[in-house]
């Protein structure tokens, strides 16, 4: 019988994964694989979620000598009837099925308005990376348990017989399974902070960590929530005094709110040193999250803001000093836990926050309550205000070091370059923008402090055949040039980086075919003769939105604005608005013809702001560089028409058409 060969391409090439099958192929698409420690919180954060809905007043987690876990609370219990649609028992589903889960429904009162958990992904990742788990039940009066082992049912759903239990709760204990992951060890150090935090979190909450191997027992219990916590942390960490008492507040939504949805808010203790470490902690719905976020950036500007306005009312800044967000920033520790509706997080290990409506919301809040604070206590306002511009000081000196040693030589700007208002290439932004009406929105819309605009006419020379002498010919190139202070180089010159006046370049065209050919131009000119800023990691292209999608008010949420990035993100919007149950039609979708549509305000919020934009790195990587050239030849050499056609005929089928 004739063998079909390895490099053969048919019907029987394609492998549908079923079940939790996708998890055990690819563990690190849903998980981290250093250790078991992430298929342990996701256990750990539903218990959590019934904590904050108000329904579980103590957590315990015990490490087993067999080297199991188990977490158990006295939550309301996991639903174990049939489900109305799927006919199998619920437990059986959440342990079992992706993408399934009691934190989908926001709109018509579901059994968590405000919860961590949302991907629908999280314990049957815990499961399908487990030799053995076992649940059990407390719900209804009985105890129901099942069991499952690699990911399958073992033991289906049983009911203990015997005298009702008056009890409720859910009990999960799991093996994990070390072939998953780097070490089978679980962060003992990382595992006590996550459990102290969740006490820190929701004050009168009991967690519990209880080591059998050790026969060691520990509780925590802070009925003073986090000013306590963070007085603690600084203590422990050897941090100087602080200069001021500790700024603590919290804020949520009302019902009648028209920008944000009821209990959305947070809750912060912010204190500020002259010295030493600072501490920094925040959560959303009582998740870590280690990589800060949008929500730790509201936090910023509304410290500043206040800080700001307390200023100015009193006179206090000298002359010729400007204040910027991080000046009150860098002497500050905080704790932050956010109450986000939906909130949208990088990656499934949920370690940063990306919702854009984050920063708004809790900027807002923290900024009026200290303006209220600071002009209470003006004495402290004032040593505050003190400490701040002694950091913008600090930040000048250092700024204006670095212009003079660039100050010589320096060409006259372009006429159409609107430069910022900083000279630290550290921070400074470049954005190198397709047309006249979008450089105007990026105008208006940019922060002057850091970014500068070069509005580009018309479509940039194709550059890869063009000598290094005559590029200055084209009045485009010359002036990037120029605005960049970097003149045209080679991959092994010797290059002077002193005259860089922007850290990040960033091509921003419309998200469209003619803006996607503007990008290849402007690609193909710093690949071919600026390769050295791309090696250094200075070049970027803005990623702005192709669609937006204007969402009615519904139930406990306001009126929503979402934008999506491509065909393949608004199909998902509309899938995960149709789980939300808004009603099929009711929203209205806007497709932006190109950057001059969009406004200032939407320009600088989705595609500007550094806290809410999505900036794709251009890197070289791991490339062959004669390959490369060799590609790059072929697509943009002059004389290379019957070899790029070939290679379009030979590859049509992987096209994706924009009509």
């Amino acid at each position: 019988m004739a063998t079909r060969k390895a490099s053969a391409y048919d019907e029987s090439s394609v492998r549908v994964l079923k079940g939790l099958e996708p998890v055990r192929q690819r563990p690190g698409m849903y998980t981290r694989t250093d250790n078991p420690l992430h298929i342990l919180q996701e256990v750990i954060d539903n218990a959590a979620d019934e904590a904050l809905a108000g329904q579980c007043k103590e957590i315990v987690l015990t490490v087993h000598a067999d080297g199991s876990f188990s977490i158990e609370d006295d939550g309301r219990g996991i639903p174990v009837g049939p489900h109305p649609e799927e006919k199998v028992p619920v437990v059986e589903i959440v342990f079992t099925r992706l993408h399934a889960g009691g934190k989908f429904d926001k709109a018509h009162g579901g059994a968590y308005s405000f919860s961590g958990g949302l991907h629908g992904v999280g314990v049957s990742v815990t499961n399908a990376l487990s030799k053995r788990l076992e649940v059990s039940v407390w719900r209804d009066g009985a105890r129901h348990d099942i069991v499952f082992a690699g990911g399958e049912i073992a033991r289906p759903l049983t009911r203990a017989e015997g005298k009702p239990e008056k009890r409720h709760g859910t009990r999960v204990q799991c093996w994990p399974d070390p072939r998953y992951f780097d070490s089978a060890t679980v962060p003992l150090a990382e595992l006590t902070m996550l459990l102290r935090s969740k006490a820190v979190l929701l004050p009168g909450l009991k967690v519990t960590l209880v080591e059998e191997k050790a026969k060691r027992r520990q509780t925590w219990q802070f009925p003073e929530g986090l000013s306590g916590y963070l007085t603690e942390s600084l203590a422990q960490s050897g941090a100087a005094d602080p200069l001021i008492p500790v700024f603590e507040g919290a804020q949520y939504a009302s019902a009648g709110d028209e920008t944000f949805a009821e209990g959305e808010g947070a809750q912060w203790c912010a204190i500020w040193s002259e010295e030493g470490p600072v501490v920094r902690e925040s959560f959303v719905n009582l998740i870590p999250t280690p990589a800060g976020g949008t929500h730790e950036s509201g936090l910023r500007d509304g410290l500043f803001q206040a800080v700001k306005s307390f200023v100015e009312l009193h006179n206090l800044l000298p002359k010729g000093v400007k204040l910027l967000p991080e000046d009150a920033f860098a002497r500050v520790s905080f704790v932050l836990s956010g109450r986000i509706l939906d909130p949208q997080f990088q990656g499934q290990v949920k370690e940063r926050l990306t919702s854009r409506d984050a920063v708004r919301l809790i900027s807002g809040f923290v900024r009026g309550q200290l303006e209220l604070w600071l002009n209470q206590h003006v004495d402290y306002g004032r040593r505050l205000a003190e400490l701040v511009i002694r950091q913008a000081q600090a930040r000048t000196r250092a700024s204006q070091k670095v212009e003079k040693r660039k100050s010589s030589g320096v060409a006259v700007l372009p006429g159409k370059l609107t430069d910022c208002e900083s000279g630290d290439p550290d921070r400074t932004e470049l954005f190198l923008v397709e047309g006249d009406s979008a450089g105007g929105s990026a105008k208006m819309g940019r922060d002057k402090n850091f970014q500068a605009i070069l509005p580009l006419r018309g479509k940039v020379l194709n550059s890869w055949e063009t000598e290094r002498g005559r590029l200055f010919a084209n009045n485009e190139i010359h002036d990037i040039s120029v605005a960049i202070g970097i003149d045209p180089h080679g991959h092994d010159d010797n290059v002077d980086f002193g005259g860089l006046r922007y850290g990040r370049i960033c091509i921003l065209s419309d998200a469209d075919v003619d803006g996607s050919h503007i990008q290849v131009l402007l690609l193909t000119l710093f690949f071919r003769h600026f390769p050295q800023l791309v090696d250094r990691g200075h070049l970027y292209v803005a990623r702005p939105p192709l669609f937006r999608v204007d969402v009615p008010a519904a139930g406990k949420r306001p009126l929503r604005k979402l934008y999506c990035l491509d065909e393949g993100e608004l199909v998902h919007v509309e899938d995960k608005l149709r789980q939300e149950g808004v009603r099929e039609g009711s929203w209205s979708i806007s497709r932006f013809k190109g950057l001059g549509e969009m406004s200032a305000e939407q320009l600088w919020e989705t595609t500007m702001n550094p806290d809410t934009r999505r900036l794709l790195p251009v890197r070289f990587g791991a490339v062959d560089p004669v390959a490369t050239r060799g590609r790059f030849n072929m697509l943009m050499g002059k004389g290379e028409a019957a070899a790029r056609r070939a290679w379009l005929e030979e590859r049509s089928t992987e096209a994706a058409v924009d009509v």
